[in-house]
């Protein structure tokens, strides 16, 4: 037999050595690339949601305003941030020259009632004196009218006593609501005129949300429906849709929806915040918000196959709840999905499931 040349039988060695480096090296191509654990899509009822944003503002204002003019504020009784109660005494003013005219218009109804007096004095005698002619018809006439004019000016002086009683009372400003004060405009010392703005509250520290909604979702909106709120320090806020906006802003085509919230919640106001309004309840297919991945501006999930290799598959999400997220399109409810790591995975990867030898 002949022997093998020099050059073949370094081949033979070269391939001799290489054959394990070979071996090694497609055990290690077909090593699993990751540990997974994988879920099927869950079916879930969701209710449908309109995104929203908008401020937070008082449910209604009350204005507190001086009712008198040319008075003095002598006390302040309220600050910004009192909460007060309807009647409480926010501010008085000087009451001196109001008292004063208080007594000369008391003097002057005790004037007109005596005039009263004599008139009608007068008139009683002209009646029982008419039948004797004692009288001339135009001393009669003349006594019956000043009877009436006392009367007239007596009735005039108690209306100018009860103006003053009131311009009396007008001198203490009291809340006309339950309320949180929110500004302050009086001052000590100032002397105010009628219609001058003292305080302004929040009527029963009601906040609400106004919310801007898209046109294109009034028609599903109405009165009663749930809200939930991003609240400002990062705690959920659930409202009710109290009033949906009559007009729609033609540079934005948004509507406001103004939504009522709890009345022991008392967020602060002119705060800019996020939520949804709940429409009506559909099914949702979901899987966990872990098994999303987004690659150049697309959403993707890995599922995994019987040959426990993984396929990168487009798919288009929809609402998101609870840690999980609504597919829309792209897999069905038998798909086996990579809860997570999928960003340390390629398409047509060898995965191990978690919990097999």
């Amino acid at each position: 037999m002949r022997k093998p040349s020099g050059i073949f039988a370094a081949a033979l060695v070269a391939a001799a050595l290489l054959l394990p480096l070979r071996n090694a090296m497609a055990d290690q191509s077909a090593a699993p690339a990751l540990t997974v654990s994988l879920v099927t899509p869950a079916e879930r009822d969701w209710p449908e949601t309109v995104p929203a944003s908008g401020w937070l503002k008082p449910w209604q204002e009350a204005i507190i305003a001086s009712e008198t003019s040319g008075l003095r504020v002598t006390e302040i009784l309220a600050d910004v941030g009192s909460v007060v109660k309807k009647g409480q005494t926010l501010v008085l003013m000087s009451q001196d020259s109001v008292q004063a005219d208080l007594r000369k218009q008391e003097a002057a109804v005790v004037t007109a009632q005596a005039n009263l007096t004599k008139a009608k004095a007068n008139a009683d005698r002209a009646r029982q004196l008419r039948s004797s002619g004692a009288l001339s018809d135009e001393k009669i006439v003349e006594y019956f009218a000043d009877e009436q004019t006392a009367t007239a000016s007596l009735q005039s002086e108690e209306a100018a006593l009860d103006s003053q009683k009131i311009k009396l009372a007008q001198t203490t400003v009291t809340a006309v609501d339950d309320g949180l004060v929110t500004s302050r405009s009086a001052e000590l010392g100032a002397v105010v005129s009628s219609g001058t703005e003292l305080f302004r509250l929040v009527r029963q520290q009601r906040v609400e949300w106004q919310a801007e909604v898209s046109a294109r979702y009034l028609s599903r909106i109405s009165e009663g429906l749930s809200v939930d709120i991003d609240g400002p320090d990062g705690r959920p806020i659930q409202g009710k849709v109290r009033l949906v906006g009559p007009s729609i802003d033609t540079n934005t085509s948004r509507a406001i929806v103004y939504v009522a919230l709890p009345q022991d919640i008392q967020p602060r106001t002119g705060l800019y915040v996020t939520g949804t309004i709940e429409l009506r309840t559909t099914p949702a297919l979901t899987v966990p918000e872990t098994a999303i991945v987004f690659r150049d501006g697309i959403n993707y999930v890995f599922t995994a196959g019987e040959d426990k290799r993984v396929r990168r598959v487009r798919i288009e999400t929809g609402r998101r709840n609870d840690g999980e997220v609504e597919i829309v399109s792209g897999i069905d409810k038998s798909a086996r999905v990579v809860t997570s790591g999928g960003a340390f995975l390629s398409d047509n990867d060898l995965v191990k499931t978690a919990g097999e030898g």
